[in-house]
């Protein structure tokens, strides 16, 4: 596997564009059990883009100078599912000059500050972001591509039963709260259905072709939308 570096060369190597200061995004959701993040990170470290996931979490805490539990129990749940005896609270959290929402904490409060920090990432470099309707939050980036990983869901359970130790039953309930509240959260804020095709730019199902083929894929196409060519 190329190193961030070697990747980052490779892709502003091949860049069609004449402005190589230009930033691109790629945005992915996944199903739990996918192998979504694996692809994610793997292919981020090939092209050579910052890889974000769970880090933003810590990132939107120090930006907002809220604790990060905060962000974890909102994480990815709808603004429907407020945050227990949070909600109407005043905000003698948020440091002094930070963000000032009005009077109140909420899970809308919280997700304005994550998709601030989402925002200003894509804007400082290239970036992958996995979840946190990342592909809504930059909807207007004009270099962007949008992609979902989904598997059957005996690779799903195979690989959850493997990574956490557990048996088929527990592994297919962890599933299916997983996409009931990955769904929730997503068509809440994007007004889009989570993991229909049409809601993105490329589905693909990680199961049929196995992790190392399914990156491949994507790479190809991701190099493709964004503008560039192989060598």
């Amino acid at each position: 596997m190329k190193s961030a570096r070697q990747g980052l060369d490779f892709y502003e190597t091949y860049q069609t564009t004449s402005d190589m200061n230009e930033h691109y995004v790629i945005n992915l959701g996944r199903q739990l059990g996918s192998g979504g993040k694996e692809i994610g990170k793997r292919l981020a470290d090939e092209l050579g883009f910052a890889f974000y996931d769970k880090g933003l979490i810590d990132l939107a805490s120090k930006e907002s100078g809220l604790c990060p539990e905060l962000f974890e129990k909102a994480d990815e749940s709808s603004s429907q599912r407020l945050l227990g005896g949070l909600f109407g609270t005043r905000l003698p959290l948020i440091a002094e000059g930070a963000y000032p929402f009005g009077a109140y904490l909420n899970n809308d409060s919280l997700f304005k500050i994550q998709s601030d920090v989402i925002r200003h990432l894509a804007e400082q470099q290239s970036c992958l972001f996995v979840g946190r309707c990342a592909d809504y939050i930059l909807r207007d980036h004009p270099r962007c591509c949008n992609i979902f990983i989904s598997a059957s869901v005996e690779a799903r359970a195979s690989r959850l039963m493997q990574l956490h130790g557990i048996d088929r039953e527990a592994a297919c309930h962890l599933m299916e709260k997983a996409d009931k509240r990955r769904a929730a959260y997503y068509d809440y804020y994007t007004n889009k259905k989570w993991g229909v095709a049409s809601s993105y730019h490329l589905c693909v199902d990680s199961s049929a072709l196995g992790i190392d083929a399914s990156i491949d894929l994507i790479k190809s196409f991701v190099l493709q939308k964004l503008g560039c060519r192989h060598p």
